[in-house]
Order: structure tokens, then sequence, then C-alpha cells
């Protein structure tokens, strides 16, 4: 495998259990991990000098919906409450099909890795017209990020009372099988995966009780990560109470929803009881702050969360609500909500650039990524500060405060998926030509 020793780095935010910001240091990639930190090394490979470069470790997105690229600014959406918003797109991706999975997760990964990121989470709950999970999965082998797709579902449909029209919904038992397809299919346990398979029924309302429960007890058996969506909205909470009698956090330890293998996204709602019971039992959440204002759900409690201990990821959600797939941006969003939530003070650029990235692997259960340590996967950001949106600042580590927000250079395990500014590990340009050609197609 190739060697790469990024040389004279300018500074290097290490996000290790010491939170070193090491300056003028040397970083050797090696066989896909960080091989040797240090100063004045040598190399036999590639020779990147980074002096003009702040490094981060790969940021980490630990929500997303990539089919949902194709759906950006959708008119009947733009302005809606989720349940609405639900509503409007749900006949537009009944019309999905393979190829508008794979292109929509090509292009959201790209869009992800121009932003720093390296790791991505999927949610894909919906399988119309012969679309499967493999689709996603070819997408990321393509582009190169490190991915982490959850088999989703929806299993209630308007006939029997839920959100989703019938023609998205699925067989509970047909659901469960495929469970078992995929992670045994794709699925790597080892360390350094490049793909990790989590099970995740979409939310409360779309799938039955039955299923939550079973699902978790096939996720135990199979050793792999349970995902959802929770106490997302108002409307989320209320629906928890009328049709379950309890709050969310409630439903979700009494259904075996809690845990150290369980990440809840958004979580905006979350009462003091609930976030001391994630905290608990080591639940991590995805906070989605441009989504949560996209739809007007309002501030997560993520101050409140991590003072209480819980681990806290970042996702960009979907396309179709965000409508950005920017995770530095996100990373700033949430800095921001929190200081207008709680003051200037609630929330630093380091704390929120550690959420982006050692906190989102934490919240995975990716030990040997989100952090520049010796023996880390080599999975690594390199960011221009000698461009226009860094001119001045004093503080290359406030790097959310200033920018940039697009990376120079990006690295999952040791190999380059950005250089320049610009993807390299595939032809980005057809694959968007592709995605706008789908896009017209829906909109005919």
């Amino acid at each position: 495998m190739t060697e790469i020793l990024l040389q004279r780095v300018g500074l290097a935010l290490t996000m290790d259990d010491d939170s070193r910001e090491l300056t003028e240091c040397d970083i050797r990639l090696k066989g896909g991990v960080i091989a040797e930190i240090g100063a004045g090394l040598a190399s036999a490979g590639e020779v990147i000098d980074a002096r003009d470069c702040l490094v981060t470790p790969g940021l980490v997105n630990t929500h997303h919906h990539l089919y949902q690229t194709l759906t950006r600014a959708v008119p009947g959406g733009q302005d809606a409450l989720l349940f609405g918003w639900l509503k409007t797109l749900y006949p537009i991706w009944a019309r999905f099909g393979p190829d508008e999975m794979f292109t929509s997760a090509q292009v959201g990964l790209a869009e992800l890795a121009l932003s720093g990121c390296t790791m991505s989470s999927d949610h894909l709950y919906l399988y119309p017209n012969g679309a499967r999970l493999d689709d996603t999965v070819a997408a990321a082998r393509e582009v190169g990020l490190r991915f982490h797709p959850t088999r989703g579902a929806m299993s209630i449909g308007e006939s029997d009372g839920g959100l989703p029209p019938d023609s998205l919904v699925e067989k509970e038992a047909a659901i469960l099988e495929d469970m078992v397809r995929v992670v045994d299919a794709f699925h790597d346990a080892s360390e350094g995966a490049m793909v990790r398979v989590g099970l995740a029924p979409c939310s409360p309302f779309s799938v039955s009780r039955e299923l939550m429960r079973d699902t978790a007890l096939l996720a135990r058996d199979k050793a792999v990560m349970l995902h959802t969506h929770l106490a997302e909205n108002d409307e989320d909470i209320a629906y928890s109470l009328e049709k379950f009698g309890c709050r969310p956090g409630q439903y979700a330890e009494d259904l075996g929803w809690t845990g150290a293998d369980v990440w809840h996204a958004h979580c905006v709602k979350l009462d003091g009881e609930e976030i001391d019971l994630f905290a608990r039992t080591r639940t991590g959440v995805a906070h989605c702050p441009c989504s949560n204002c996209r739809l007007g759900s309002g501030i997560a409690p993520v101050r409140a969360m991590r003072d209480a201990g819980v681990k806290v990821g970042l996702g960009v959600d979907g396309s179709a609500s965000n409508d950005s797939g920017n995770l530095a941006l996100e990373a700033r969003q949430a800095m921001l909500l929190q200081r207008v939530a709680r003051g200037a003070d609630a929330m630093s650029a380091r704390e929120a650039l550690r959420i982006a990235t050692r906190g989102g692997a934490e919240v995975l259960g990716r030990a040997d990524c989100g952090q520049i340590a010796v023996g880390k996967r080599a999975d690594l950001a390199l960011w221009d500060m000698s461009g226009v949106e860094a001119a001045g600042s004093w503080d290359w580590a406030a790097l959310l405060l200033a920018g940039p927000t697009r990376v120079h250079d990006l690295f999952v395990e040791g190999r380059a998926v950005v250089r320049g500014g610009a993807v390299v590990s595939f032809d980005l340009a057809a694959a968007v030509r592709r995605q706008n050609d789908l896009a017209r197609r829906l909109m005919a």
C-alpha cells in the first residue's frame, strides 16, 4: 500500500486522549494506518508539504439519507413541518429504483468528502422498484469513503394508520430476512473495516412495536448496531404519548433500544430523564442541526447531553431536509445553535470539531478512527489555511469560526479521495450529470 508523508504540518488537531495540538510535525501514513508522528521523518513514498495546512481527523457523519440528494429544494416541501414534508416527498421517492439509489449515494458521498468527511453512515429505509442496500454499498466503494449503511424499513402504511403510502412499506418477515442477508453479505467487524452494516427501522411511527423488538434481538445476535429516528419534534412526542402511552426514551428502553450499540437521530425533544437514561446506558445521539432548523423542529439539548456524558456525533441528515451535505458547515451550525440557546460560551469551536470527529467515531463504535494517533486509521483531512477564508485568522484550530469549509486533501485508509480540492477517486462530473438527468425525469 502507498506510503505518504505529511511534512511540516502547520497545525495538527489530534483529538487524542490528551487533545494535543501539534505544530511543525510530520505524519507518516502506511498500510492504512498512521504509522509515525514526529519531526524530521523520512519516507520512500509521496511527500506532501503541509506547512500551510491544518490537519484534522476526517469528519464523521452519523446520520444521512443519501437517496435524498435527488430531491433537494422540492417546492411542496420547502416550508413544511416534518410530517407534511414527508407526505410531499413520499410519492416522489416511490418512483426511485436502483439507478437513483446508486447515483444519489455517489454524489452525496462526494459532497461529504469535499467537506472533510471520511466516514459516513446512511439510513436507507425505502426500497422501491427493486432498489437494495447493495446499490449504496457499491457507490461507497467507488467513492472510497468508510461506510456504515443501515438497513432501514417501514412496515405501517396509510391504510394501517401510518404515515407512508402503502406502496413504500414492506412485510415485516421480508424485512427481517433481508436484514440477515445484508449483514451476512457486507458487514465487516474487523478493525479498519471499510463497511459495517447496522439495522434501522425508520421510526416509531412507521413500524410496529414487534418489528422494533425483533430487530433489536437480531442485531444483538449478529453483533451489529441499531439506529432509528427518535424525539425529533413536538409531533413525534405527541404521537408517542398517544400511541404508546409514554415518551420516546421510555419506548426505546422498553424495546431494547438503548445501549452502547444503539444511536438515535435528532433527539431534539429529549427531557432530563431521557438524557440521563442515554448517558447511563451509553446510547449515542446523531445531532442534525441544519435539518432541525430547516424543518423547524427546535434546538437539541446538546450542551446538556454532553455535560451528562451522552455520546454525541453530527449528521447532515438527508439533503431533502438540509438541503446540503457539508459536514463542516454542520459542525459550525451545531456550535452556533448551542450559543443561541445557552450563551456565547456554551460551545467552543474546538469542542464542536471534536464532536464532528472523535465524537462521531465513538457514536459509530469506531475506536480505530476519529483521532490522529499512531496505530489509528489513516483518515485525515487537510485544510489549506493560506486562502481567503482563513486570511487573518489568529487561531487555525478555530476552523469552524473562520473556515475554510472545503477540504484541500482527504485521505481514507491512506488513499486519496480528494486532492487539491477536487474528488479524484472517481468521475464526479459524470455522476453529477447522471444525477441531474434523473432529477429532471422525476420532475416531469
